[in-house]
């Protein structure tokens, strides 16, 4: 059971609304996990509300590339809500299953793309060690270009705050009964 409940949509204060409407609205479609949470905070929620919609939808990465490395940061902060809720837009985007569940059991994925095994290597450098060694960066920057891996490490950022507002709060996945993480 999550440790804090989201704010009643019924007793929103008027910034809470602002807010809860504008997500609701966007292509997200509805208002759950940490941005529901968020709304106790309405100015944390509109600006992180806008990043995420950048990061989900308006970086030069494309879905396959942005879902393996939300997949990536859910699986190195055992996010069971983030994973469930981006498992299978994953597939849907691409990913092959057999490297999704090398991800979820911690196995190094056998890759047949480049841009896939750098997204991947990158953001467990990143999230694990804290940081992209020369190599890595290089890498990253030949096949991702400059942009894709500003992209890249903001996307990191916003989902590692995701999933630090699931752990800290013990927001409960879409669907509680599955534990694919554990």
């Amino acid at each position: 059971m999550a440790r804090l409940s989201p704010p009643d949509p019924e007793n929103l204060t008027d910034d809470q609304r602002k807010v809860y409407d504008a997500i609701a609205s966007g292509p997200r479609g509805r208002v759950r996990g940490p941005l529901a949470l968020w709304l106790h905070r309405p100015e944390l929620a509109d600006r992180s509300q806008a990043l995420g919609r950048y990061c989900r939808y308006d970086t030069l990465l494309p879905p396959r590339l942005s879902e393996l490395a939300i997949l990536v940061t859910a699986r190195v902060w055992n996010s069971e809500f983030e994973w469930q809720a981006h498992k299978k837009i994953g597939l849907e985007a691409g990913i092959d299953p057999e490297i999704v569940e090398a991800i979820r059991t911690g196995r190094p994925p056998q890759f047949s793309s480049e841009d896939e095994a750098v997204v991947h290597d990158f953001a467990l450098a990143l999230q694990q060690g804290r940081k992209v060694d020369q190599p890595l960066y290089d890498r990253a920057i030949a096949v991702l270009g400059t942009g894709g891996v500003v992209d890249l490490t903001g996307l990191l950022g916003y989902y590692s705050l995701i999933s630090m507002t699931i752990n800290v709060f013990e927001v409960d996945p879409p669907d509680p009964a599955v534990h694919d993480l554990a």
